[in-house]
């Protein structure tokens, strides 16, 4: 009886089981901050825009944050899922990102809120009974003084923007961090925080803690709305800072040594170092707590080279004990 011989591979050629895991492309993250970007405006504008309460059960705040929740979801993987400059900002600040790599993603994302924007300008111009499209894109337009509903001065939707902002940041930096068990519940995470912050900046001024959304709807708002549009970039940005600056403070807190056997440190620095290597998907591609997991090498190397020692001699002492 013979037994079937496999048929040799070709020399060079990769085993079929192995898994790709390069990073996408800096064009294929590029694109998916713009389309999720585009996503998240489309929703968080359409709905606040063609809002029937009783055709529309589900408030626009609840439908925006939903809407996040999907895009990490669907892009997440590709880019980390930021679609929000003010998300991106806080990133580089905290060392998650390089710099020009967020300046490429901010551009991606203006670019996808303002394609957004559009397709719902075009989608208005079909409505026969509309008064007009400025007056409906001023209804879901950021703005203070007479352009808050409840005519909220300057200094009012300034600290609520920066408050905000600086709250989703921190939500999306800790629920991303590699050593978070958590991480792969983000989306969730992120977007039902945008959800209530949306609740709460739709009745100060339409505060949408994001400066791509801001401008995408104030391009095609009265120019009223152009002129404090400084006001919600300016203030993410600051909250996006206080956030990045803080966590980045506590991934360079060191980590006590906890005692115990050289087998348990070993174990407890392996899995350690396997948990900053896993992204969860969402984690940004470029340089992911980058301070969390540089320390874990060295504790492995270190915990390798005495744990041998300690077993040698233990086995000399029984070995003397034995007759």
């Amino acid at each position: 009886m013979t037994m079937p011989v496999p048929a040799s591979e070709p020399r060079g050629a990769q085993p079929s089981t192995v898994l790709d895991d390069r990073r996408p492309g800096f064009i294929a993250r590029l694109s998916a901050e713009a389309l999720g970007t585009l996503f998240v405006v489309v929703v968080g504008l359409g709905v606040a825009l063609f809002a029937i309460p009783q055709y529309n059960p589900i408030p626009s705040s609840l439908a925006a944050g939903l809407a996040l929740t999907a895009a990490m979801l669907a892009f997440g993987y590709l880019s980390g899922g930021h679609f929000n400059p003010a998300v991106t900002v806080g990133n580089a600040i905290a060392g998650r990102i390089r710099p020009v790599e967020a300046a490429a993603y901010l551009g991606a994302q203006l670019v996808g809120a303002l394609l957004g924007a559009l397709a719902l300008f075009g989608v208005l111009r079909t409505v026969p009974k509309l008064n007009g499209t400025q007056a409906a894109f001023d209804t879901v337009a950021a703005g203070f003084d007479a352009r808050s509903v409840i005519q909220a001065p300057l200094a009012g939707v300034l600290l609520v923007e920066v408050l905000g902002t600086a709250l989703l940041v921190a939500v999306y930096l800790g629920t991303t961090a590699g050593r978070n068990p958590a991480r792969a519940a983000a989306p969730f995470a992120v977007g039902l925080t945008m959800a209530v912050l949306l609740q709460l900046g739709q009745s100060i001024g339409n505060a949408p803690f994001n400066p791509a959304r801001a401008t995408a709807s104030a391009l095609f708002s009265n120019p009223d709305a152009l002129g404090q549009l400084w006001l919600f970039w300016v203030a993410p940005l600051v909250g996006a800072a206080v956030a990045g600056l803080v966590f980045r403070g506590f991934a360079q807190t060191p980590v006590r040594a906890r005692a115990g056997s050289a087998d348990q440190q070993l174990e407890d620095a392996g899995s350690a170092d396997a948990d900053d290597d896993d992204l969860g998907g969402l984690d940004d591609l470029d340089h992911v707590d980058d301070v969390d997991s540089a320390p874990a090498a060295p504790a492995v190397a270190a915990v390798r080279e005495t744990a041998p020692a300690r077993s040698d001699e233990a086995r000399d002492f029984f070995d003397k004990r034995t007759p």
